[in-house]
């Protein structure tokens, strides 16, 4: 059974012909080459596209490289200080292209060409080429990289699955499929595997010995960096208020070593630019002002924080808000997390300023919601609390809290929406529920 990704094919789709380079991103084993050489491929052809104006080429691939005349096997065995000759690449390539009808350049692992930015700024130049490129590891799992193509690159950045398109692959009782997501999260492998055993290992070995492992090898760390201890700090911590100095004092208070804040941000930035976690900054939303410190930090995959904790940690409050976090991104949308700030009188009568929190403040053009997530609303108390922070925007935009009991779209006297989680990932039109 196919795995549909259907929201990044069309993604990919509607930027044909627009003249930039189109540069898949993501987390490694998110399934960027599935996407662009099974479905994007499937769907030129489907739309009548000769299968001669479709060239792929995946540069890890040992049957690829001989038909160019590279040796794989010296290029393995060199790793990362030997690149593929694009000498060799394009006098294989060029002569394919027969006449002046477009030509659809599919190149993987792009990364592993030798001055592919030369090349990709080149084929730019064509009028009846279209390319679309992916990469991992290396400069592809940097989030700058679209700067080296002079500004003529086009990003589509893809998430591991989403829950909607998870259950779309599983299928069966949803309560069942969401407990097995928050467990073992999205990564497509993940979703083909039928035990626990088999996710689980695999996720402990991905997470321990590719994904930390890139990023050593990427920014020439030791390999006794303190870079995987950071990473278990930041584990611990989803979804909370942090920065460098609370987690690098946190580090001295569990691991009983000393790490410098420094080194603590350097280490998030390696992470954020293989896509490994994301980190949010706050808005005030009556300042109109990003707040740098604290922030919030969210995996990319909910089963690859849970694998680096070996699966101990599993606490359903903070592992809910990370899967919604990515379900708004997968959504296109921008988030941050919201501040909204009030002068109010304490119980000795005296005004004080008081900070309330919106977990997300999610933004795609003119749209705007603002989304809170409570695991359990158990009495008016606790929902008060939640939308307190409502309350206090003084706007109209939209305002949603999501909790994790299955729950249909439930409108209070104020206008604002309570809906499950379930059924908040599972119906792309939540937000307008």
């Amino acid at each position: 059974m196919e795995i549909k990704r259907d929201v990044y094919l069309n993604r990919l789709i509607v930027r044909k012909h627009n003249g930039f380079i189109k540069v898949i991103t993501g987390i490694r084993r998110s399934g960027k080459s599935y996407l662009l050489n099974t479905l994007f491929y499937n769907s030129l052809v489907s739309e009548g596209v000769k299968a001669d104006h479709i060239i792929r080429f995946a540069f890890d691939s040992a049957d690829d490289l001989i038909k160019i005349g590279e040796n794989p096997i010296i290029l393995d065995n060199a790793r990362e200080n030997h690149k593929v000759d694009p000498t060799k690449f394009i006098n294989w390539l060029m002569p394919q292209i027969a006449d002046s009808d477009m030509h659809y350049i599919l190149l993987d692992e792009v990364q592993k060409l030798g001055a592919f930015e030369s090349v990709l700024n080149g084929f730019l130049r064509k009028s009846n080429m279209d390319v679309f490129v992916t990469g991992s590891n290396s400069k592809f799992l940097s989030k700058d990289i679209l700067t080296e193509f002079e500004g003529r690159g086009d990003e589509v950045h893809i998430l591991p699955l989403s829950f909607s398109e998870y259950y779309a692959f599983r299928q069966g009782d949803k309560s069942e499929a969401f407990d097995d997501y928050s467990v073992y999260g999205g990564l497509p492998a993940v979703a083909l595997m039928t035990t626990d055993e088999q996710k689980s290992s695999y996720l402990i070995s991905q997470i321990q010995g590719l994904y930390l492992k890139d990023i050593i090898k990427r920014h020439n760390l030791s390999e006794s960096t303190q870079i995987g201890e950071v990473l278990d700090v930041i584990a611990s911590g989803i979804s909370s208020l942090t920065n460098p100095k609370k987690i690098a004092d946190t580090f001295a208070s569990v691991k009983r070593e000393s790490i410098g804040e420094y080194t603590v941000d350097k280490y998030i930035g390696h992470m954020e630019d293989a896509f490994l976690i994301s980190r949010v900054k706050r808005y005030n939303v009556k300042g109109r002002n990003y707040i740098g410190t604290p922030y919030k930090i969210y995996f990319e995959d909910i089963g690859l924080r849970n694998a680096r904790l070996n699966f101990r940690q599993m606490e359903g409050t903070h592992i809910l808000e990370n899967i919604i976090y990515n379900e708004l991104r997968f959504r296109g949308y921008h988030v941050d997390v919201g501040i909204v700030e009030s002068r109010e009188k304490n119980t000795l009568g005296k005004e004080v300023r008081v900070q309330r929190e919106i977990d997300f403040i999610a933004t795609l053009g003119n749209k705007k919601y603002y989304i809170q997530s409570a695991y359990a609303i158990p009495d008016q108390e606790k929902y008060d609390q939640e939308v307190a922070p409502f309350d206090r925007t003084m706007d109209s935009f939209k305002k949603i809290i999501v909790v994790e009991k299955s729950m249909k779209p439930r409108r209070d006297e104020k206008g604002y929406v309570m809906i499950g989680v379930k059924e908040f990932l599972l119906d792309q039109d939540s937000l307008e529920a």
